[in-house]
């Protein structure tokens, strides 16, 4: 203990060896707080948790700077589900002794671990609203809010409280003493709990007696008794042995003798015969399953053999589809690259090979074939040739739409929108297109890729004419 104006250890004697300051009263309040905390921790080691809070607290009042009694408190209110109260006094703590502090280690394992923090906050929230709901009179909201609370943090103790108190009011008493119990579990001496137990144990005492005295009490047996040298005999009166009882306990026990003779003697032998019966059956069978699992693992083998040549055939015949398939589809972009390399200018022959190659790029798994050096070469020809096949492909489209070939008109449109994402003219009139050969679904798509891509355009604001129409004509 130091002096609490120098600093200077302390003595026996009731003065400061360093300053003389008067320190008898200072050494009785120091006492008396290290007392009380260990009044505290007696108290909670028995789960008296309410008496440990009442003496810790104390020893605080004395001692506000008694680092352990502050610990020990924040420790019983976190056993009692008071996790905010336990981290103010952890807090409280630190702030005194920052080094060397135990409530550290308890601040850092609750904030390290962020779903524990939002257990704790929808913890506080569910309780308040179950609190609100007990003031707006509705109970049953209440105590699924407090099953809630209490599936997060089953040692709440205000919450069992809370929810026996609405069980004890709706007469569900048996509900309201199993909470109870659970409270007194948790904090053995807590004062609210045991009011409320007593109450309850006074509703459920009663209905036990009543089953207790509705049981009817045999009367009592009326006995002689007399002495007979050193012992006491007690002979019951006006009871009458009922005749022939001994003949059938001597029948019975003959039977029961019989029994055992026949179990004892007669039996083992003929159990022991029927093992051995069935003990040579078993090495027959054994014997003939040996040989069949012997042709069966001999037919296994082949089986497994024949199936390993089969996939390696498989594989040769599958590498060989391949590569014919994709030698079909290379000659296809070869032809396309070819003209071009002879004759830039010749777009249409250029146009031709590109259709056929589409066709043949939207077979099944055709995509497996175009590696990326097909991508590449693919890709810089279309580059190339682009805006010569948007010219083209429009100019078709274009002469289809006027000439009301709608359907000879769609394709080419498509395909000049596809190599000019700006040219809203294709995409519109690929929209009335549609819209004129009666394809709406694909109409409705294309104004509406319109209207999103060129809103400000005339084009957008017919794309809106059009699509109002074939809403009306869908309605």
């Amino acid at each position: 203990m130091n002096c609490y104006k120098c600093g200077c250890r302390l003595s026996e004697y009731d003065f400061c060896p360093s300053c003389g300051a008067d320190v008898v009263l200072y050494k009785r309040i120091m006492f008396t707080s290290n007392r009380l905390y260990n009044d505290g921790l007696e108290k909670a080691t028995v789960r008296d948790l309410s008496g440990a809070i009442v003496s810790l607290r104390r020893s605080l009042k004395f001692n506000k700077e008694n680092i352990d009694a502050r610990n020990l408190l924040g420790l019983v209110y976190f056993e009692m589900g008071e996790v905010v109260s336990a981290l103010r006094e952890w807090v409280l703590s630190v702030n005194s002794r920052p080094k060397k502090n135990i409530a550290v280690d308890y601040i850092e394992m609750i904030q390290a671990n962020q779903s524990r923090l939002d257990t704790i906050n929808q913890t506080i929230k569910k309780y308040n609203q179950a609190l609100a709901y007990c003031a707006q009179d509705s109970r049953d909201l209440a105590v699924i809010q407090l099953k809630k609370v209490l599936s997060y943090n089953p040692r709440y103790v205000c919450a069992h409280q809370l929810l026996a108190l609405l069980y004890i009011n709706s007469a569900e008493w048996d509900r309201a003493y199993r909470e109870l119990q659970k409270c007194i579990q948790i904090d053995t001496n807590n004062t609210t709990t045991l009011r409320y137990l007593r109450e309850v144990e006074e509703m459920l005492m009663p209905e036990a007696a009543a089953k207790n005295g509705s049981r009817k009490k045999s009367a009592p047996m009326k006995t002689v008794r007399y002495q007979s040298g050193n012992e006491m005999i007690i002979q019951p009166m006006n009871v009458k042995e009922p005749r022939g009882v001994s003949s059938l306990l001597n029948l019975g026990l003959g039977l029961i003798i019989g029994v055992a003779i026949a179990c004892f003697l007669i039996l083992p032998g003929r159990i022991q015969s029927a093992k051995a019966d069935i003990n040579e059956q078993l090495r027959a069978v054994s014997e003939q399953s040996d040989a069949k699992t012997a042709t069966i693992d001999e037919l296994e083998q082949k089986v497994q053999r024949l199936s390993d040549e089969n996939a390696q055939l498989q594989t040769e015949i599958s590498s060989s589809e391949v590569t014919d398939d994709h030698l079909a589809v290379t000659d296809e972009l070869m032809l396309a690259v070819g003209a071009y390399l002879s004759n830039p200018d010749d777009i249409e022959a250029i146009a031709g090979y590109l259709e056929a190659l589409e066709e043949k790029s939207q077979e099944e798994d055709a995509e497996r074939y175009q590696t990326e050096a097909y991508q590449a070469l693919y890709n810089g020809l279309v580059e190339a040739v682009s805006v010569k096949l948007e010219s083209y492909y429009y100019a078709s489209g274009y002469a289809s739409y006027n000439a009301k070939e709608f359907e000879a008109a769609i394709p080419d449109l498509r395909r000049a929108y596809q190599y000019n994402k700006k040219n809203v003219n294709a995409l519109f009139f690929l929209g009335v297109s549609y819209y004129r050969n009666e394809n709406f679904d694909e109409a409705k798509e294309t104004f509406a890729e319109v209207i999103d891509n060129f809103p400000t355009t005339n084009s957008a604001s017919q794309s809106k004419t059009y699509l109002a129409e074939i809403n009306n004509m869908e309605q």
